[in-house]
């Protein structure tokens, strides 16, 4: 049974792009909470066996699990492996993602096509793969990665604030019909956190700052994590965009 100190208890949680920063911190998060831990990586392997490490020295099984999701057979090839390995999937948190810096002149088919791959049809398609089990069992947290992006256009560029934008669509989509199994569904979208790959700048450092942040430094990992898994263990809380970006943006 799970308990306040582990609500992931006798859960498999599943963690998208767990070599970043952000997804390791996660993948620790939930396993503190009593979760096993399925994470996934593309590239930086090493890192994401690091994270895996921490999550059994908490005492939880861990598996790593390479995944391009810019190959559409991988979301129901990888909920299949996590399914033998570890067990259905009762959490997910889709934070794998793509974020090439274009124009939107200089954005072509190849990369917008692989973007959205990535950021939106990749989550998407996970989720197809692990929903009908959580709905049946009557119980499960799926969380999407955005952006604050999705809301501002960001930086990076049309193809990716576009992919991110239509996460939210798709979260309000299945948040609705799945909350009366027992299943939430949210996104949370984050902006300018710091010791990432995308922003790779000390959080501490006031002089990182590629912009005015009214809490005037970056945002952890750690910061979205915890938030992350909050939202998680709160079942009362479904349909949700909540951004994260220290006071960027008003919502």
């Amino acid at each position: 049974m799970a308990s306040e100190q582990f609500p992931f208890a006798h859960r498999v949680a599943l963690v998208t792009g767990a070599s970043g920063g952000i997804g390791a911190a996660t993948a620790r998060l939930l396993a503190d909470g009593g979760a096993d831990v399925a994470l996934t990586c593309h590239g930086h392997r090493e890192d994401a066996e690091q994270a895996a490490e921490q999550v059994r020295a908490a005492g939880r099984r861990a598996r790593v699990f390479r995944a391009d999701f810019a190959d559409r057979d991988v979301p129901e090839q990888l909920a299949r492996q996590v399914a033998d390995e570890l067990g259905a999937v009762d959490v997910l948190v889709a934070g794998a993602g793509a974020g090439e810096q274009r124009s939107w002149e200089e954005v072509d088919r190849q990369l917008w096509d692989r973007t959205l791959e990535v950021n939106l049809s990749a989550p998407f398609f996970l989720a197809q793969q692990v929903l009908p089990g959580m709905v049946e069992r009557g119980w499960g947290r799926v969380l999407f990665l955005s952006s604050i992006a999705a809301l501002t256009g960001g930086v990076l560029g049309a193809h990716y604030a576009a992919s991110k934008a239509a996460l939210h669509g798709l979260t309000h989509y299945l948040a609705s019909r799945t909350a009366q199994q027992g299943v939430t569904v949210n996104a949370i979208a984050p902006a300018l956190i710091g010791d990432t790959r995308m922003v790779p700048l000390d959080p501490n450092d006031p002089e990182a700052l590629p912009l005015p942040i009214p809490v005037g430094r970056l945002g952890t990992p750690e910061e979205v994590a915890d938030l992350s898994v909050a939202m998680l263990r709160n079942g009362y809380l479904t349909d949700k965009v909540i951004t994260l970006d220290g006071g960027l943006h008003a919502s």
